[in-house]
């Protein structure tokens, strides 16, 4: 036998393979499951978010928000909550963590006052860390918004 030894008499020959089919069926399982699951972390409550030029930041892995609606009522995530409830519920959802950063929400029809009294819930409950959510530079339209006028100097008089 030239090319190789063999021997019949062992029963339990060792391979030399690396058998990679079950890491890969772990793999898309694993896949489906975040495929799933990521559309259902998101929050889904219709609001309309005044625009922002501002540059997005990175968003955390479990952001908490706390949703102004139209009619004036406040929202943790998807569950709606009372004004007086308000501490209570962040103390829960952030597990007691007041350094961790509130994302707040409101429609674009919520007056400033509104705003700034849920602002002062916060703060009053701890929250000192809150990001303010608007849509990323489009409009209602679907347009940009206008860019700034260019300043220019003054016109030198001439002699």
């Amino acid at each position: 036998m030239a090319g190789g030894l063999q021997n019949d008499d062992d029963e339990l020959a060792e391979s030399h393979e690396i058998n990679v089919t079950p890491f890969i069926d772990v793999m898309l399982v694993l896949l489906i499951i975040f495929m799933v699951a990521a559309p259902l972390s998101t929050v889904d409550i219709a609001v309309d978010l005044p625009v922002s030029t501002a540059k997005a930041q990175p968003r955390p892995d479990r952001p908490v928000f706390v949703t102004i609606k139209a009619d004036r009522s406040l929202a943790l995530g998807n569950d709606p909550i009372p004004p007086a409830g308000l501490a209570a519920a962040l103390d829960t959802a952030t597990k007691m963590d007041r350094q961790q950063r509130l994302f707040l929400r409101a429609d674009k029809s919520v007056p400033y006052g509104d705003v700034m009294g849920v602002m002062n819930l916060l703060r009053a409950a701890g929250y000192l860390k809150v990001a303010l959510v608007g849509l990323e530079g489009v409009d209602g339209a679907g347009k940009s918004p206008p860019a700034p006028a260019p300043v220019s100097a003054p016109p030198r008089p001439t002699p």
